[in-house]
């Protein structure tokens, strides 16, 4: 899982169209990540590991990373908008905005920095375990991941808690 945490700034140049990550193409998305990453006032990225998903299941893992950024992004915001309907346990004042992508600039540029540093991590481990083409499937359980894993097995990366069709289950 990855999280990321944006403040925009005052000069944030609003005809930049910010939007929901998913539905925006990767060369899109990758202008914007740059784009943000240098004229927003401050960002945070985090990535929370496979294995601390399994142990606390992938809900709590991506209220572990929302604590995280908003510990970690500098200068602390003065209030914090996040995706989703639930709001991680934190001493910044804010609210959870469902379909937050869509309604606020800032949970877009947000949703953009997560979305390419795991697509970016993705690349990274279909290099290091090229059997399974994570670089393909970018994670998602596609026909084509699914299939890999049945030749494969599990890779070091894959999460033991994922559950896979009943037929793959014995994978696990």
């Amino acid at each position: 899982v990855f999280v990321a945490a944006v403040i925009l700034g005052k000069n944030w140049n609003t005809e930049f169209q910010l939007n929901d990550s998913k539905q925006l193409s990767a060369k899109k998305r990758q202008e914007l990540f740059d784009l943000i990453c240098a004229e927003s006032s401050a960002f945070k990225i985090v990535s929370v590991s496979p294995q601390e998903i399994d142990r606390l299941n992938i809900l709590q893992a991506t209220m572990v990373g929302m604590q995280r950024c908003s510990a970690e992004i500098e200068p602390v915001p003065d209030y914090l908008l996040v995706d989703g309907n639930r709001y991680p346990v934190t001493n910044i004042q804010g609210q959870a905005v469902v379909k937050g992508d869509c309604l606020s600039k800032s949970i877009a540029a947000a949703s953009i920095l997560a979305k390419v540093s795991r697509d970016r991590k993705m690349v990274e481990f279909g290099e290091k375990y090229p059997q399974w083409g994570f670089e393909r499937h970018m994670g998602y359980p596609t026909r084509q991941h699914r299939e890999a894993i049945a030749e494969h097995g599990l890779s070091p990366i894959h999460r033991r808690s994922f559950r896979l069709k009943p037929v793959q289950t014995n994978l696990l």
